[in-house]
């Protein structure tokens, strides 16, 4: 059969130069050519054959058929997405069982394996477990995503600011070692210290971001305050006057989601302190959701 193959790729008197070079009778290799010929031409008939429809028919896909059902699908997942805010993905607290109920539910049949490969083209993600475990859930969670998400939604179609606030990894001050590369010249590398105990350190930096969710922007502050609510508030304060005012200098309001981390808490207030602190309550859970009036 290799005999064969090699006389059919050389074209006319291929037979004769392989029996030359090979020593087989040019019947056998005729015989060969033969049988690779009549293999080629069963497979082009049993592939005609496994075809029932001609090529391109069959049924459309769903979404082509139904147009609108990623935007219907994006609006549903959309005020209950988590994760890291500056993250371009996306994940949600919503299993594609869930998402195939309701909108079939809706009127819009959808399988929830459909849902999945939806999803992914929308930019939601499936993560892998992660150390994070915060306990039951409650009940309302689902809830407090999408009071949140509405209050972004508003403050943007007013021209307000809505910032996401969030203290990141501490860092060591010192010539300590940090992930990355960068072009220095040849045979003269950064030297840093060997070790990074924090006794060797200066002290340890603090980097707070602030992210601006309408204009898609970020801003650090890094300081050494380990008192968390005095820095968020230094540095809101401090993003403001270099970067807010000037993207929104009609803004009479500022709207900030808050990482919790680091708060100190257990701390007794009195009443007599509390009725001196201008609170307004939500009523969609007061506990959570509240507005403090300057005294």
């Amino acid at each position: 059969m290799w005999a064969a193959a090699e006389a059919k790729s050389l074209g006319h008197g291929g037979i004769t130069v392989v029996a030359k070079a090979t020593g087989l009778a040019e019947s056998t290799i005729r015989a060969g050519r033969r049988e690779i010929t009549s293999r080629s031409s069963i497979d082009r008939k049993r592939e005609s054959v496994r075809r029932i429809r001609k090529k391109g028919g069959g049924r459309k896909a769903l979404e082509e058929k139904n147009i609108d059902l990623p935007m219907l699908l994006d609006a549903l997942v959309e005020p209950t997405p988590r994760g890291d805010p500056m993250s371009p993905l996306r994940w949600t607290c919503k299993s594609t069982q869930r998402l195939s109920r309701e909108l079939t539910g809706n009127g819009h049949s959808v399988s929830h394996a459909k849902v999945g490969k939806l999803l992914a083209r929308l930019h939601y993600s499936i993560y892998s477990a992660r150390k994070r475990m915060e306990g039951k859930s409650h009940p309302d969670r689902d809830a407090q995503f999408k009071f949140i998400s509405k209050k972004v939604v508003d403050f943007q179609n007013r021209s307000q600011p809505f910032i996401s606030v969030d203290t990141k990894k501490k860092e060591l001050i010192g010539r300590f070692a940090n992930g990355g590369r960068e072009y220095q010249p040849i045979s003269r590398p950064v030297e840093v210290k060997t070790y990074d105990f924090p006794s060797l350190a200066d002290g340890k930096g603090i980097p707070y971001g602030v992210y601006d969710m309408t204009s898609n922007q970020g801003w650090v502050s890094v300081g050494t305050d380990h008192d968390t609510a005095r820095f968020a508030v230094q540095s809101i304060r401090q993003w403001w006057y270099q970067m807010g005012m000037e993207a929104y200098p009609e803004a009479v309001k500022l709207q900030a989601a808050l990482d919790s981390k680091g708060y100190p808490i257990g701390i007794k207030v009195s009443d007599k302190e509390m009725e001196t602190i201008k609170i307004e309550r939500h009523s969609f859970h007061g506990e959570w959701n509240y507005t403090i009036r300057p005294s």
